[in-house]
């Protein structure tokens, strides 16, 4: 059986971080970009995984940042994957990938006009340009930036990248299974969509999601 992956994103406090991970998710991310709700400091994000268990990925969400900007967090959080969501060029993503020596994702806001062909390339410019590179997360384009919280035209996504991809973008406990079959994604990524209020996290909401997935998992077929 295929497992798709889980992360939850835009995490701010701890008990809601224990929660999340007790659920059963694969990774967390932590949001490094000031104008969004769901933003902490370096030393916040230092203090809530400080006591962190063992093989849960954590990845910190930046914004076109600077390479100063990047390293002023990389030394003070032990983070272990970078997630680039702004405008960030391929060789700007090696660049910054290279000076913090940790891998990274690409977020990919899908437009309506964007084509399969476009997914392709984007993914093969990336990886070209960087081993760093771990691939594209699939996100819906809308004015500024971090998550959308709307779904795009997953038919979109062609067969042959989807089981590589992080899909992201208007997930919710109602739809990801049904995205989860029709796609099979290496990995979910959520935030808003399994929220209480922006930054907090539902504890049924989390466990709902989560179970969803694993259903979908148990069903889809190969």
């Amino acid at each position: 059986m295929k497992r798709t992956r889980i992360k939850i994103c835009g995490l701010t406090e701890r008990t809601n971080l224990d929660m999340v991970i007790a659920a059963g998710a694969d990774a967390i991310g932590l949001v490094f970009y000031p104008p969004s709700p769901r933003f902490v400091s370096a030393a916040q994000a230092a203090e809530l995984i400080a006591h962190l268990p063992p093989f849960v990925t954590v990845t910190g969400l930046f914004v076109n940042p600077t390479e100063q900007e990047l390293m002023e967090v990389v030394r003070q959080v032990p983070l272990q994957l970078l997630q680039f969501h702004g405008d960030e060029t391929p060789a700007q993503c090696a660049a910054l990938a290279a000076a913090a020596g940790l891998p990274f994702v690409k977020a990919f806001r899908v437009r309506p006009d964007t084509s399969p062909e476009d997914l392709l390339q984007s993914d093969s410019a990336f990886r070209s340009e960087s081993r760093l590179c771990h691939g594209l997360l699939l996100d819906t384009h809308v004015e500024g930036y971090g998550g959308s919280g709307k779904v795009f035209d997953w038919s979109l996504v062609p067969k042959e990248l989807a089981p590589r991809v992080v899909l992201s973008g208007g997930l919710s406990v109602q739809n990801v299974a049904g995205a989860v079959e029709q796609l099979r994604p290496f990995a979910v990524d959520i935030s808003s969509g399994v929220e209480r209020s922006k930054g907090m996290k539902d504890e049924e909401k989390v466990r709902a999601f989560i179970e969803q997935v694993r259903i979908a998992d148990q069903t889809a077929t190969a």
